[in-house]
């Protein structure tokens, strides 16, 4: 579930400016209450343009070290998906976040882009 969502699992967002003060909204936070062999995130343009802006997945974990697991720059076409992993948990390490970030203040093109985001653990 995504920490202070609404009680679903997916969330819809929408790409903000980048803020001097305040939260941006580029980061989206799953909560992970149990132990998982694997990880995915699940991506859905939500847009009605093509666009083109930086990702990046991390797992964070109990000790407070995280793993980045994605750092790319895709071009999502309106209406599509992508999958990103399955990554595999890290031996030793209990993860209890898997956090998504989209957007950056490099590109500002990406700003007003829409999408839905999710996460799955697997067994």
């Amino acid at each position: 579930m995504p920490l202070g969502g609404g009680g679903t699992p997916v969330v819809s967002k929408r790409i903000g400016p980048d803020r001097l003060v305040g939260r941006t909204n580029w980061n989206t936070d799953f909560i992970v209450d149990r132990n998982f062999r694997s990880y995915r995130f699940f991506f859905t343009s939500a847009s009605t343009e093509r666009a083109s802006f930086p990702v990046s997945g991390f797992m964070v974990f109990t000790d407070g070290s995280n793993l980045q697991v994605i750092n790319e720059t895709p071009t999502f076409e309106p209406g599509t998906g992508r999958m990103f992993g399955p990554f595999q948990a890290v031996p030793g390490k209990r993860t209890r976040l898997m956090n998504f970030r989209v957007g950056s203040s490099t590109t500002p093109a990406a700003i007003g882009f829409s999408y839905r985001i999710s996460v799955q653990g697997c067994e």
